[in-house]
């Protein structure tokens, strides 16, 4: 029976100690590569129009204005798909995520393992959570971010190309769901996994912009940990 029992031990320990070693792993890279900072690529750039990063403390959103020169955002997403149709909002928020978490995880209280498994290893898909804003303070957890019109030029390609089109070239409203009364889902491309999470899309958001980044990090810390230094 000890033999046995022995025979049953050893591939679990063997398992338990691969996840383990992969974990620490992980957690090792992340940390690691998202102190390596990615510099500004233009320092003398003309602040030309003024964008923020924001964190809830997980989860971090590009916020752009509403209505610029170069983009009129509420023409691709109207204010009637958020419940309120407030038409008054300056700023619209940016979040891209893991579809099933986003729809099915309004709280951290409704987190499912199954949800968080499927958002974790390649086996969902995406969608963009935009968010209209009237005011943006900077604080802790919002970072003013002043970027030239060409700077800006390249984000806003960088967030249309996150989004899916319908035939007619239309963002896809993924309708009956929201947060609160200025917010709505949309389809979106790529699929989330722990290796390019919502916080990756963000400093790939950065790094198409031009602005400072992390070589990688699936964190909200990594990207504050730049603009903290």
């Amino acid at each position: 029976m000890p033999s046995l029992l022995r025979k049953v031990l050893k591939p679990v320990g063997y398992a338990a100690g691969t996840i383990v070693a992969a974990a620490g792993l992980y957690v090792g890279a992340a940390f690691v590569l998202s102190r390596i900072t990615v510099d500004k690529a233009d320092p003398n750039a003309s602040p030309d129009v003024l964008v923020y990063l924001h964190t809830n403390g997980v989860h971090t959103d590009i916020v752009v204005p509403v209505k610029s020169p170069q983009k009129d955002w509420s023409l691709e997403l109207p204010f009637s798909n958020v419940p309120s149709g407030d038409t008054g909002a300056r700023y619209i928020a940016f979040g891209w995520g893991d579809k099933g978490f986003y729809l099915d995880t309004p709280t951290w209280a409704d987190l499912k393992f199954s949800t968080a498994f499927v958002a974790a290893f390649w086996l969902g898909s995406a969608a963009m959570h935009t968010t209209y804003l009237h005011e943006l303070a900077p604080g802790p957890d919002t970072v003013p971010l002043y970027l030239s019109n060409a700077e800006y030029a390249r984000l806003i390609r960088y967030i249309q190309a996150s989004f899916r089109y319908d035939a007619a070239g239309r963002t896809q409203h993924i309708k009956g769901h929201s947060y609160g009364n200025n917010d709505a889902f949309y389809e979106a491309h790529r699929v989330y996994s722990f290796l390019y999470t919502c916080n990756t899309w963000t400093n790939d958001a950065l790094k198409a912009s031009g602005q400072k980044a992390c070589l990688w990090t699936p964190s909200d810390t990594g990207i504050f940990y730049q603009y903290g230094k």
